[in-house]
């Protein structure tokens, strides 16, 4: 039976879930909320995930939420083999770390500098934050240092929930362009990963095209 997923495709972090699930084969009923109109306050929503938040994977009578909790569960329910949440403690330890990275500074940092302006009617961004958020991509880019991918030579769902936020930074014009090893993984990511564009691509630019008209003007 299909997994069913409250989703907006705007947002990275459910972009990160429907990679993974791409990656592992499983099929996604995709359920639209529009946050902006609101419709994850809905009653029946809610009664769903009292936190009102997307992503949310209903899979059965499992419903989960947090995407890099999800992506993981995507990986070790249903994949062929533990390649994407590997089951050596060290290395999944690896893989954790980058996605509690993701999650507590480098996607929190571009957050700090887009949202501001994107949603909280501040004029202009604050460069400083521009620079807290180039000091992470700067350690992410020293993390990919040396193998092809997040961790090592095979992708991970490290790669999956990175390359949604990543990927979203270059739609909204940050520039990555000093961040070589960056600059090469997230090219990999675009040209090897199953259902890159239909997943990730449009997602990325819709929410970059509404960052730039933002940043652009502050």
């Amino acid at each position: 039976m299909p997994v069913d997923l409250y989703y907006m495709p705007l947002s990275a972090p459910c972009r990160s879930c429907m990679l993974t699930a791409k990656a592992v084969g499983v099929e996604l009923n995709l359920k639209l909320l529009d946050l902006m109109a609101g419709e994850q306050m809905k009653p029946e929503f809610v009664a769903i995930n009292p936190q009102h938040c997307v992503p949310t994977m209903v899979d059965g009578d499992f419903a989960l939420w947090e995407s890099r909790a999800i992506c993981s569960y995507l990986a070790t329910q249903y994949g062929k083999d533990s390649s994407l949440y590997p089951s050596d403690p060290k290395t999944r330890a690896l893989v954790d770390r980058l996605m509690y990275f993701d999650m507590g500074t480098l996607y929190f940092r571009f957050g700090e500098y887009v949202y501001p302006v994107m949603f909280r009617g501040e004029t202009k961004a604050n460069p400083e934050k521009l620079e807290k958020l180039h000091e992470a991509l700067g350690w992410l880019d020293g993390y990919l240092d040396g193998h092809e991918w997040a961790v090592g030579n095979s992708v991970t769902v490290a790669d999956f929930v990175l390359v949604a936020t990543v990927s979203t930074f270059e739609a909204a014009g940050i520039d990555l362009s000093k961040h070589k090893n960056v600059t090469a993984w997230l090219a990999r990511c675009k040209a090897n990963m199953a259902g890159y564009e239909e997943m990730n691509a449009k997602g990325a630019e819709d929410f970059g095209k509404m960052a730039r008209e933002k940043l652009g003007s502050s």
